[in-house]
């Protein structure tokens, strides 16, 4: 197959599977009263997209979803619907500590249009099995495909492979973003449930993940270089080592920072350097500062440097 086919093999993938390919979980652009700029916004999501992104995931962790209120967070989905002129091209976050309310968000998303959606599981307690299935059962009710999101650093609650496995029999889940950095899980997934999707969901395990068989990725640092992160992982996929390695190398300085605490401000500040919009953070983040503001910085300046866009 040609690099053309596989190109259109891709998209047409896309368009049945929305949450396939590139789906960047953006960055939302705040004014230095911390409010929201939705203009700014809407041309980042339609930006992304010009660039090669296949979508855009609003009200994610990097969207600072935590600190929006029930208006913001609403609009935002809105907006991400608009700008991105195809709703199934959008995947919100729907993450929440009850599963009624994780729910909602998912009726709100698919009332505004949207394709598909992003779900933690509960993460206001450590859920057991039984607890985790019926949280995504509930979700699915919505209507939408529900896409599942394993970070058990963070929520204390590890979606395994054989808890995927059984999400994916009980129809709750279509695909899993899997942040939990243990790339081995990738082939244990397959075995398991062959037919659940697996989505990259850290920047840093990006090559790792595309050799084992992902078919999308939940991504970070398109927010700042959209161009060179959609031609790693079209070369990552396709099994082009010979591009994806040095592309990989290069950027991994900055790939590393999306699974640090402080991510939300590395990305937000690589954009501020590399020209759009991403601005300041909702406390309890800060921006960077010293030592760590320095390295971002640097890695991102070395990037924009040897045409890394």
């Amino acid at each position: 197959m040609t690099s053309a086919q596989t190109a259109v093999s891709a998209r047409s993938s896309v368009a049945r599977q929305p949450w396939r390919g590139i789906m960047v979980a953006t960055a939302l652009p705040l004014r230095e009263d911390l409010s929201v700029d939705y203009d700014a916004y809407a041309d980042h999501v339609r930006w992304l997209i010009d660039n090669g992104c296949d979508g855009v995931v609003p009200n994610g962790s990097l969207g600072e979803y935590q600190t929006l209120t029930d208006e913001e967070r609403a609009r935002v989905v809105q907006v991400a619907v608009a700008a991105a002129g195809d709703g199934a091209r959008v995947m919100p976050g729907v993450a929440a500590y009850g599963s009624a309310e994780s729910r909602r968000w998912a009726e709100q998303a698919a009332e505004a249009g949207a394709g598909s959606v992003l779900l933690l599981p509960p993460n206001a307690y450590r859920a057991d099995e039984p607890a985790v299935r019926a949280h995504y059962a509930e979700v699915a009710r919505a209507g939408l495909p529900v896409v599942a999101y394993n970070n058990p650093i963070d929520t204390k609650v590890d979606l395994t492979p054989p808890l995927l496995a059984q999400l994916h029999r009980d129809g709750s889940i279509v695909a899993v973003k899997e942040f939990s950095g243990d790339v081995r899980r990738a082939y244990e997934i397959a075995e398991l449930a062959p037919e659940l999707d697996l989505l990259i969901g850290a920047d840093d395990v990006l090559l790792e993940l595309a050799l084992a068989g992902a078919v999308g990725w939940v991504a970070g640092y398109p927010n700042a270089l959209p161009a060179a992160s959609v031609s790693l992982y079209r070369a990552a996929v396709a099994g082009d080592l010979e591009t994806a390695l040095p592309l990989y190398k290069s950027l991994h300085p900055l790939l590393r920072w999306d699974s640090r605490t402080e991510f939300v401000q590395a990305i937000k500040l690589s954009m501020d350097i590399a020209g759009r919009p991403g601005g300041p953070v909702r406390p309890p983040r800060a921006r960077l500062v010293g030592d760590q503001e320095s390295a971002v910085r640097a890695a991102t300046e070395k990037a924009l440097a040897e045409g890394l866009r």
